[in-house]
């Protein structure tokens, strides 16, 4: 019996969750799978001469905000309540002290020249906005290894516990699906589908594809790894045995291989040399003095000819008005500054929910390059810390950060832990890979972003009070379907506009901040160019 193109898409998505449909959708061209084009602005040099816009958080929107703004002319102040730019994106390093909201501290000890970026840590290549800011910037790229097939697998379910190469559970999946679809085509169960010579195109591709022998069968190959490498003189490659069916259906088992397939994961990877806050500093060193520092946002007003924002410096209270106010604050500190925003924007900033993502980062002996030959990459440990991330700077070194656990805590029992249980479940999980070299990590570090002064979450995960509905697979698109409270948000408030990747549909990446305040410039600027000609035009009558 021939499968409709719904029916087969049904069945993927039964097999292989939420991921495993999607992908087949785009491979079927029924989705589109590119990147979102930069926004142009449209504006001339020296527009902005005359008018005054505060911007209201330091963070890539923010930053990206005034550095546009400044060169349309327009007169810029950004108020940001750390001492330092970037918001989300921070790198720690040696010396570095991480704070919490109820006072618990940390302070890392980590070797010289050793960081961790406890924000934002790769850029996709698909993300021609942010990447367009570090070559203007002057900012240093390096590759960032996101997947690698040398890494390792891992499910209680799965192959008795025991962890498997990444290579080896693709290749293998391969062979045995290909195997399968050869079965049902030489069976007829697709001649309603294809025509004759695409039916003999396709049964020499599965042939290929699945590294299938000449009876149609998987019997494993070099593509999936070896027993015994290949080596000199008599040391001939045994190909290792492949991973039965059953075993490498694992729903769960396959969310870290389907990791890579993810659009905006896939290579190339980028990240900045030394860390990823060079990015903010290199805006900060552009900026100059248009950032000012240690001056929490207290008071969000509306003027009869724009804003008044009150704030403080050192203790003391200061007051600052504009024509037009950005603001790129997270809607958690939003909801603690008294504001006189309008009635749809007070319920979207009360009723929205963010994610609070962790990460643990250890220091340790490279154990993954010396003894297993994993050059960066990811690893996926199901029920437990996951993934396991490993470092894509400085290889070859003695040393290095490894980060043992990356998600969302708020929903886990992971949250509810205390810092010496949550270091010991990190350290398990990379016992549960690779053990023996769990007693290898050392000065550990955890960063909570439910928990840190002036976000108190990592990303938007709903707009309503009414939660998004899941997907198949369990996750949750962050603004929903036609969300009102995000409408809400990406239209301004008067003279104020909303920035942050929670204005865009680009959440939780720097790519999303940087086009929602390309956008809220471009409005604003549109805005003023109508005011300019509405004055001449009235002048003119006048005359």
């Amino acid at each position: 019996m021939a499968l409709s193109r719904r029916d087969f898409l049904t069945r993927v998505g039964q097999a292989g969750g939420y991921s495993a449909a999607f992908l087949s959708m785009q491979g079927l061209g029924l989705m589109p799978a590119k990147a979102e084009a930069p926004i142009a602005l449209n504006a001339a040099p020296g527009s902005g001469k005359g008018t005054k816009v505060v911007i209201l958080g330091g963070g890539i929107a923010g930053l990206v905000a005034a550095y546009e703004m400044r060169e349309l002319g327009y007169e810029v102040t950004v108020l940001e309540a750390r001492a330092r730019p970037g918001g989300r994106n921070w790198t720690v390093r040696t010396g570095d002290k991480i704070k919490f909201t109820d006072g618990t501290e940390q302070t890392c000890a980590w070797d010289a020249g050793h960081y961790q970026n406890f924000g934002p840590a790769r850029l996709p290549s698909i993300h021609r906005t942010i990447l367009g800011y570090c070559k203007k910037l002057g900012v240093q790229l390096e590759v960032e290894v996101n997947t690698s097939r040398s890494s390792f697998l891992q499910n209680d379910a799965a192959n008795g516990g025991a962890p498997v190469i990444q290579r080896q559970a693709i290749n293998d999946t391969r062979g045995h699906v290909s195997e399968l679809l050869l079965k049902c085509m030489n069976a007829g169960a697709l001649d309603a589908e294809m025509t004759k010579e695409d039916r003999e195109r396709m049964l020499a591709f599965l042939r290929m594809y699945g590294s299938l022998d000449n009876a149609g069968k998987y019997a494993g190959g070099d593509r999936a790894g070896y027993k015994v490498e290949p080596g000199a003189g008599d040391q001939v490659g045994i190909p290792s045995t492949p991973i039965d069916m059953h075993t490498l259906l694992d729903e769960n088992f396959w969310q870290g291989v389907l990791f890579e397939e993810t659009f905006d994961m896939q290579a190339t990877m980028f990240q900045p040399v030394g860390g990823m806050d060079r990015i903010p500093f290199a805006f900060a060193k552009s900026l100059g003095d248009i950032v000012q520092y240690n001056a929490p946002v207290t008071e969000i007003r509306k003027t009869s000819r724009g804003v008044r924002v009150g704030y403080t410096v050192g203790g003391a209270a200061k007051t600052i008005e504009g024509d037009y106010c950005i603001c790129a604050l997270p809607l958690t500190m939003l909801r603690k500054i008294p504001n006189d925003f309008a009635a749809p924007y007070k319920k979207v900033i009360e009723e929205c929910s963010y994610a609070a993502a962790y990460k643990v980062a250890w220091e340790s002996r490279r154990f993954w390059e010396q003894d297993y030959n994993i050059y960066g990459g990811l690893e996926f440990v199901m029920n437990g810390c996951s993934p396991i991330w490993f470092p894509s700077a400085n290889m070859h070194t003695e040393r290095g950060v490894v980060v043992s656990g990356y998600t969302d805590e708020s929903t886990s029992p992971f949250g509810k832990l205390s810092i010496p249980e949550k270091f010991a479940e990190s350290r398990k999980s990379i016992e549960r890979l690779h053990p023996g070299h769990g007693k290898e990590l050392e000065k550990p570090m955890y960063v909570g972003w439910g928990k840190i002064p002036w976000n108190e979450g990592s990303w938007i995960r709903s707009y309503d009070a009414k939660p998004t509905q899941p997907r198949p697979d369990g996750s949750t698109s962050a603004r929903g379907i036609n969300s009102p409270g995000y409408e809400t948000l990406i239209q301004p408030d008067g003279p104020i506009y909303f920035t942050g990747c929670h204005v865009s549909h680009i959440v939780a990446w720097q790519e999303g901040a940087a086009l929602s305040s390309l956008r809220a410039v471009k409005m604003i600027s549109e805005k003023v160019k109508l005011a300019k000609l509405a004055s001449q035009a009235g002048s003119a009558v006048a005359v």
